[in-house]
This record gives structure tokens, sequence and C-alpha cells, in this order.
């Protein structure tokens, strides 16, 4: 199956500038100036990209695929994710987490849903646990579940400074962070230890003694939801300054904000505007996670669900609104969560790596056609291929 996608131009993330890009099966072939189609050749469809930016496919490195919720009772469950939630987003490849609960959402659960997302199209990995500690994996210790398991490619989330964590020690941290880090380099996975980070004025601290106490490095963990609050959000800057890794959660609600929460378009102009190097912030949606929601008195009348589509949609705020150049801000979704979770076929725009597109108009940025895996998901932002059960 060929592909020549024509005249878009290229943002790697790194700028290319407008060239042509044959995609040969899943993977990108070949990028060039210009590509031309012999005369009486194999068939081949051909897409031009005149006015369109061409970026690669998103990552989203923290989404309950399975569902999540279940804080306010059974009632508040909230549905696994759908094929097309992802590729309308332009997502093209997902990490599952459990989140809270890891007795009624299983591992079995999450690599199955995986497994069924990729046979759907796109690329789907999981980390191994969910909040608790000890850690509930597939087959008795996280070592095992990231060498043996090829779609387990780390740990969590495990949560920390949060009320409905199992409060961990730092040496059962540090024991978790050894274990997943092992498992990592024997498999030649990224063995990350993706932590929840809640609301409390801990922080980030727990963390901190194990890397003071041990020789487990700092970037041995991937800290979420740092932008919950503006104290949180503090202590994110100066753990980014002593080296580590700092993600940001994009899907909220008005109450959030009106709160305190750092909308994430703010925050990376923050940390950029701080010297944090870019390669170590990503976004991440938390998308399927529930949502409060509450009237204009503050009553609580229910609940939302935490969308894919809000990760692309904070990167675009942060490119129009922050004046953000495209080149940066595409990063926190492509190259740097493919970098930290060792991806290495994903995050960017490369001949041989896979063919996981998404073009762009360029006046507003919204997303057009979507490729994954070398299959046209999205065409005229709409959905062409869609699950198993949105038929």
């Amino acid at each position: 199956m060929l592909t020549l996608i024509q005249n878009g131009e290229i943002y790697a993330p790194d700028y290319l500038g407008k060239k042509d890009i044959l995609l040969v099966d899943q993977k990108i072939g070949f990028i060039q100036d210009r590509i031309e189609v012999p005369a009486n050749f194999v068939e081949i469809t051909v897409i031009n990209a005149t006015g369109k930016m061409i970026v690669p496919g998103f990552i989203d490195a923290h989404v309950h695929i399975t569902g999540g919720g279940g804080e306010g009772s059974y009632k508040t469950r909230t549905p696994e994710l759908q094929l097309t939630n992802a590729t309308l987003a332009g997502v093209t490849t997902i990490v599952g987490v459990i989140g809270t609960d890891g007795t009624t959402r299983t591992m079995t659960n999450l690599i199955a849903k995986a497994r069924g997302l990729e046979e759907e199209g796109i690329t789907c990995y999981a980390q191994t646990g969910s909040y608790q500690v000890p850690v509930r994996t597939l087959t008795g210790t996280i070592e095992d579940d990231i060498i043996l398991i090829d779609k387990i490619i780390g740990a969590g989330e495990i949560a920390i400074a949060d009320h409905r964590s199992s409060q961990p020690t730092v040496e059962e941290l540090a024991k978790i962070a050894s274990a997943a880090r092992i498992g990592g380099m024997l498999s030649g996975k990224a063995g990350i230890v993706n932590i929840h980070v809640g609301d409390s004025f801990d922080h980030v601290e727990l963390i901190e003694k194990v890397i003071d106490t041990t020789a487990i490095p700092i970037k041995q963990f991937y800290p979420t939801h740092m932008n919950r609050n503006p104290h949180l959000f503090e202590a994110a800057i100066d753990f980014a300054k002593r080296g580590g890794y700092v993600d940001f959660t994009t899907s909220s609600i008005p109450k959030f904000f009106e709160e305190g929460e750092v909308k994430c378009s703010l925050a990376l102009k923050r940390m950029l505007d701080q010297g944090v190097d870019i390669s170590q912030i990503t976004f991440t949606s938390d998308a399927q996670g529930s949502l409060p929601d509450f009237d204009e008195n503050g009553e609580f009348i229910g609940l939302q669900v935490g969308k894919v589509s809000s990760l692309f949609s904070e990167v675009r705020d942060a490119i129009l609104q922050e004046k953000i150049e495209p080149e940066l801000a595409l990063r926190v979704i492509t190259q740097n969560p493919a970098a930290i979770l060792k991806l290495q076929q994903k995050g960017v725009v490369a001949e041989g790596k896979d063919a996981d597109l998404v073009i762009l108009n360029r006046d507003d940025l919204s997303i057009d056609t979507v490729f994954a895996m070398g299959k046209m998901m999205v065409k005229d932002a709409v959905a062409i291929v869609k699950g198993t059960f949105e038929q």
C-alpha cells in the first residue's frame, strides 16, 4: 500500500520545509523535495497537502482506556475509550493506565483493551499497576510484567500526595522504581514509574526523598497532574530544574481553573520562561477519568469525562494564544513522550519511522487528516475508520 502526500509543510516536529512524503505500508518510506509518480505505476493514493502542516501522530501517555472514575460509587464508573475518541483528536499512540480502582479495573482488562485498540488501528501500550501499593501486577512482579508482556512498558500510575493513595513509604516507592528500572533494562523498555500527584502539600517530596537517599535517578519517575493547583505547579518548576520530567493534564473544567489549576498552554509558557528544557515537559489527557461538574453556586451536579481531544487543544492554544513556536509546542505530545517512554518508532516524521501522521489546516491548526501505521483513519475531519462498536 502506497500513499504519497505532496506539498505539505513538515514539522517533524523540527521544521523541514515543504516536502513530499511517501508512505510504504506502515512506514515512512521517503521524504524528498519532490516525488513524482511514474507513468503506468502501481496503484498509489496521492494527497495534495498544499497549505497544510504535516506533523507526527500525537502520543497520549496517560489514558484510562478501560474507563476510570467510580469514586462516587459504581454508577460513576466512566466508559471505555472508543477508537474515534483518539483518531479524531490526532492521537495515534496511547498508553493505558488504571487509576484509583485497582479492584474492578484489572491488568487483564487493560491488556485486552490495549490489544483491541491495536486491532482497530492505533498503537497502544500499558503501565502495570494502579494507585495501590503493593502494586497489583499481571504476572506477580513488576519486573516480570515489563520483561514478559510486550504491551507493558513501565509501572503506574502510583498515587502519592493524595488521600486516595496507599500512602507509600520512601522504601516502598524506591523498591517499585528499582523493579521497574531493572525490568526496563532487561527488556529494552523505558521501565519508567508513572506517578499520580494529588493535591496535598507534600507535592513530590516522596520522589525527592527516594532520589536523595538511593542511587535511583530522577528521570526514573514520570509525575503527572503537575498543573493541578498553583502550589504544585511551583513545585513542578523546582522538580524540573533538578532534572526531572513533568507532565501536565489537559482534561479539565472551568471550575478547576477558577480554583487555581494552571492551564496547560500557560503552564508550558511559564516553564519555558523559567528556563526549563522543553525535552522534560509533556502533556497527557487523563482521558476517560471522571471530572466533577458544578453549577454556578458551586453545587455538585454530576460528572463529566476527560477527553483525548483536550490534548491537542492545549497545544493549539500554546501556539495560537501563548505564541510558542510550533516546533516547541508540538514536542510535548510527540517527540518528548516518545523519548521518555523509549517508543523509538514514534514521535517524529522521519524515513523508516512508523507512518503516524496528522495533517493540519494551516490557518486555524484544525485537524484535517490522520494516518495511523500508514492507514488513513480520518479524512476531511471525518472518521473513515470506526471502532468495532461505533458502526
